[in-house]
Order: C-alpha cells, then sequence, then structure tokens
C-alpha cells in the first residue's frame, strides 16, 4: 500500500509517498480503505514541528509518526475476530489524534477509537472536511463556555475551517454572531449565518467599538490583550492557539480579571467527550443543520501541493485530499 512518510520536521517536501506493507488488523481493530483525509492544523504541526514546545509530545528532532494525518473517511474492508460494533463494508468517518496515520491507503483503529457511521448521502470528502474545525468550535462552545440564545458572539478567522463551522454551531445556539474576514469571504461568512460581518482588511474590526459575551479567535491571530477591550465585563476570549503570550494571561493576569481567557487542546481530551461531540458533529452534517465547506480536492499523490497551499494561509474552510 502506498502512505505518507516524514523522516524529519520541516516544509512540504518533507512529506514522501512511499510503498509499504499493508496492514493488518488484529482481533480488535478494523482495517479501513481510506476514501479521504483532510489538511488540518494537527497534521501541519506534525509536518513542521512548530510551535517547538509542541515537540515534547511528537519527537523532540523527528517525527515519532512517520505517517502524518488526523482525520479520514472510509470504507471498512476488514474486521477482527473480536469486532462486534463495525463489519465489512460500512462507511466510516473516523479520527486518530496524535497516533495519525490517515496519509495512507489504509489504516488500522481499534474499534472502540472515534470510529463512527458515516450518513449515506454524505461524501467522503464532507465527512472528512467537517471533522477538525467543527469538533473543535463544540469543545470550545460546551466545554469551556455555555453559549446560550441572544448571547453575542465574534469569530476571528471567521473563514477557515474552525470559523466556518463555529459560525454554524453558534447559529444552531441562538447567539448572534458577528464574523470577522477579508472582503473576499464576506459572502461566504454570510451564507453561513453570520448576523454581521467586519473586514479586517478595512480596520473595521480594529475599529470596533461593539462588546461581545464571547470572543473565539480560531485563528490565533487576536492577542487577548487587544481582544479584552471588546469583552463585556464577564466576557470570554476563547484560542485553541497557545501562544507565550497567553500563557502568561492564563497564569498571572485572567485569574484575577472577571475577563476570563481559555485555552484548550481539544484533540488531547478523554475519550468519552470526544465521542459525544464527533457523535453530535455527524448527526448534525447527516440532518444538514450544518455543513462542509470544501475550498480544494487534491488527489493523494498532490500531498505536497495540498500541504503547501494550506501553508499560503488562504484557503477558504477545509483542504482535502481524495484517495
Amino acid at each position: 500500500m502506498r502512505a505518507v512518510i516524514a523522516e524529519r520536521y520541516g516544509k512540504p517536501e518533507v512529506l514522501q509517498i512511499k510503498n509499504v506493507e499493508k496492514l493488518t488488523p488484529k482481533s480488535n481493530e478494523v482495517l479501513i480503505k481510506i476514501k479521504a483525509t483532510s489538511i488540518t492544523a494537527a497534521s501541519t504541526f506534525m509536518r513542521e514541528g512548530k510551535p517547538y514546545f509542541g515537540r515534547l509530545f511528537v519527537g523532540l528532532t523527528k517525527p515519532n509518526v512517520k505517517t502524518p494525518g488526523t482525520d479520514l473517511s472510509g470504507v471498512i474492508e476488514a474486521v477482527g475476530s473480536d469486532v462486534k460494533n463495525f463489519n465489512a463494508g460500512d462507511q466510516v468517518m473516523a479520527q486518530t489524534g496524535l497516533n495519525c496515520g490517515a496519509y495512507a491507503e489504509y489504516i488500522c483503529l481499534s474499534s472502540d477509537e472515534l470510529i463512527v457511521k458515516k450518513p449515506e448521502k454524505v461524501s467522503h470528502e464532507e465527512a472528512t472536511g467537517i471533522q477538525d474545525g467543527a469538533c473543535t468550535a463544540l469543545a470550545f462552545f460546551t466545554d469551556q463556555v455555555k453559549i446560550n440564545a441572544g448571547q453575542k458572539v465574534l469569530i476571528n478567522g471567521a473563514s477557515g475551517s474552525i470559523g466556518t463551522a463555529a459560525i454554524q454551531l453558534a447559529k444552531q445556539f441562538g447567539a448572534e454572531v458577528t464574523a470577522v474576514c477579508s472582503t473576499k469571504n464576506k459572502a461566504l461568512v454570510k451564507d453561513l449565518g453570520a448576523d454581521n460581518v467586519l473586514d479586517y482588511t478595512k480596520s473595521e474590526w480594529q475599529n470596533c467599538s461593539e462588546t461581545f459575551d464571547v470572543i473565539f479567535d480560531t485563528v490565533g491571530k487576536l492577542s487577548y490583550s487587544k481582544a479584552k477591550r471588546n469583552l463585556n465585563p464577564k466576557g470570554v476570549y476563547l484560542t485553541p492557539v497557545l501562544t507565550l503570550s497567553a500563557l502568561m494571561y492564563m497564569l498571572f493576569v485572567t485569574p484575577f480579571t472577571k475577563k476570563k481567557l481559555k485555552f484548550a487542546a481539544t484533540g488531547m481530551r478523554k475519550h468519552e467527550p470526544r465521542m459525544r461531540d464527533f457523535i453530535q458533529i455527524r448527526d448534525m452534517l447527516a440532518s444538514g443543520k450544518i455543513t462542509t465547506i470544501i475550498d480544494r480536492v487534491y488527489p493523494f499523490e498532490q500531498i505536497q501541493e495540498a500541504h503547501a497551499y494550506v501553508d499560503t494561509g488562504r484557503k477558504r474552510g477545509n483542504v482535502v485530499v481524495r484517495f
């Protein structure tokens, strides 16, 4: 089978497609033939090894796991003798977390890991594209804050993977959503349900004096020190990106103020809440309550080009790789 092998950290060129031995499932595992995977923030981190302190978890000088990729959609080809909850032929969507391995034609996963059956009317590309952004946003909106009807939520980086999902989820909770994006993405975020849009290229966000109950900086480019002026007295600033500045504020400032800064590594939570969120996102996708925004789809052979495009920082929604 073919798989991406990354022997070192670096630019997309470190991702090399090689022939490796096809996997065989153990008694408690399923063998999935992967149909699509996505380029997530986690997979680019695994490739680059940045920020550097993250290497404490994935390898100091080179990747501990050679095949990146954290989200996938595919078809179960074989099941181990002890597997009771899946059968060969089941179409599934799955998350591998720090174990990675989704940049390959096949993967073996324990049947009790983050695997759910894919909705019939949802494509493999849609099924993998929605996972990272929606599960991250939902975790913040349930574990870190409670979004209630009528609350005012601002989403920075609204046209990205997390942002496009966060808009839809915040609207499902009944919030009034203000999206921050560039001029070219204003129509997209409005179509997703944003009530108001601030164009950062025209300094509309920089000049905004409105205050919000929640500010969700999905891309880690808006510092807490600048955002807190737009927070209500008991407002919360959320970020999935742990910078040194954010860490210092969390440790030494926000414990003593009503305006909170909250960070979460949502992919490192316990299995039970992650599976709960995964099932909810799957069900919302099946019912049409949320939709996957896909910017580009690349063939597996162009995995380097796919990563290079994501590195430009210009993607809208998600970038998917098809097998």
